[in-house]
C-alpha cells in the first residue's frame, strides 16, 4: 500500500469539517496538518480529526505535505491560494475557484510558475452522478441538449450565516449557490453566448436571489436561479431533442437520478456512503502523485471560464465587492 496522501487543511471551518469527515472514507489518505489564523481553533480541529495544528497558514504551507486544501471566506482564496503555490505545494482551493477571473487567472499563473498542481474544488464534477450525465449527453442518449432548467436556493439569514451576507467577505447568493447551476450548465454547453441576468439585494448589498438566463450558440438555454432566502427544490433537468435527464434533489449531490430516452426510463439509485467530497481528493492526488497540474474533469480553462460568466452576472446586477479595483 502507498504512503498515505497528507493533506494540510486551510482554514478549519464547516467544510473543511465535511471534508475531513469523507477523507475517512479514503484509507491511503490523512490529515497532516491544519492552519488558522487562531491557534485555538486548528488545535480545535485537530483533536478531532488529526494533523499537527498551526497558528498562522505561513506555517502551514512551510510543512510537510503532499497538498493544501483551501477552505477560508471566497474573498480569501486567491491570496491563500498563491501562498500556498508559492510555497510549492499543490492546492485543492474551494468553490468558486476565486472571487473574479483576474484572482483565477492569477493563481493558474502561480501554479504554472511554480510547477504544481491546482485544481478548483467543484466537487460534483467528481461525483458518480455527474459522471453518468457526460456520458450520457456525450453518447447522444437523449439528443441534442436544447434547455437546462436548474435552481440552488437555502434558507440562509444573516443572523446566522454572516459570511454569505458580507460583502467584504464575497458574500451573496450567486458565488456560494449559484456557482452550482452554472457549473452544472457549463459541463454540458460550454462557454454561453448571450447572458441575462436580474436580481434583488440583500439588506447588506450583496445579492439575495439571482435568476440567469445562459444562450448558446447551438440555440440552447440555460435556465438557472438562486437563493439566501428560501428552500428551493434544488433539481435539475437536462432537456435533450429525444429524452431528458432529470437529477432529483439536491441535483449538486450525491443523488437519485433518472434517464428518459426513446421512451424509456432508467432509474438511477443512490446508494453513495458520505457527504461527496472524496471524488475530488481522490482525483486530486491521483493528479499529484503521477506528476499532473491540472485536472481535465475541472480543468483550469473552465474554471476561469465561469468566473467570467459570474464576472457578466454581476456587472449585469450591479454586484461589486469592496475589495475589487475599480476600472
Amino acid at each position: 500500500m502507498s504512503k498515505p496522501f497528507r493533506w494540510g487543511i486551510l482554514g478549519p471551518g464547516k467544510i473543511a469539517k465535511a471534508f475531513a469527515r469523507d477523507l475517512q472514507h479514503l484509507p491511503d489518505h490523512e490529515i497532516a496538518a491544519v492552519g488558522s489564523r487562531e491557534l485555538v481553533r486548528a488545535e480545535e480541529f485537530s483533536s478531532q480529526f488529526g494533523g499537527k495544528p498551526f497558528g498562522s497558514y505561513e506555517e502551514l504551507v512551510g510543512a510537510e505535505l503532499d497538498a493544501i486544501y483551501v477552505a477560508t471566506p471566497h474573498s480569501h482564496h486567491a491570496q491563500h491560494t498563491i501562498l500556498a503555490l508559492e510555497a510549492g505545494k499543490p492546492v485543492l482551493c474551494e468553490k468558486p475557484f476565486a472571487v473574479n477571473a483576474e484572482q483565477g487567472r492569477a493563481m493558474v499563473a502561480a501554479a504554472r510558475e511554480n510547477s504544481v498542481a491546482l485544481m478548483e474544488a467543484m466537487w460534483s464534477r467528481f461525483l458518480p452522478t455527474y459522471q453518468l450525465v457526460r456520458e450520457v449527453v456525450g453518447a447522444g442518449e437523449i439528443g441534442e441538449v436544447i434547455a437546462i432548467y436548474a435552481d440552488h436556493g437555502q434558507a440562509l439569514p444573516a443572523n446566522k450565516y454572516y459570511r454569505l451576507h458580507a460583502p467584504e467577505l464575497a458574500g451573496g447568493a450567486l458565488l456560494d449557490l449559484g456557482i452550482y447551476p452554472i457549473s452544472l450548465a457549463s459541463m454540458v454547453l460550454g462557454d454561453p453566448a448571450l447572458i441575462l441576468a436580474t436580481s434583488r439585494p440583500t439588506e447588506s448589498g450583496v445579492d439575495a436571489q439571482t435568476s440567469m438566463v445562459l444562450a448558446y450558440e447551438s440555440g440552447a438555454h440555460a435556465l438557472l436561479t438562486t437563493t439566501l432566502e428560501v428552500r428551493t427544490p434544488g433539481t435539475a433537468r437536462i432537456i435533450g431533442t429525444s429524452g431528458r435527464i432529470e437529477l432529483d434533489s439536491n441535483f449538486y449531490t450525491p443523488t437519485t437520478m433518472r434517464i428518459i430516452a426513446d421512451g424509456v426510463t432508467r432509474e438511477v439509485a443512490n446508494d453513495y456512503q458520505g457527504h461527496g467530497i472524496r471524488e475530488q481528493a481522490s482525483e486530486f492526488a491521483f493528479l499529484v502523485r503521477h506528476g499532473g497540474y491540472e485536472s481535465a474533469i475541472m480543468s483550469w480553462e473552465e474554471s476561469i471560464s465561469i468566473l467570467e460568466i459570474m464576472d457578466e452576472i454581476r456587472e449585469q446586477i450591479g454586484l461589486r465587492y469592496p475589495f475589487e479595483s475599480g476600472d
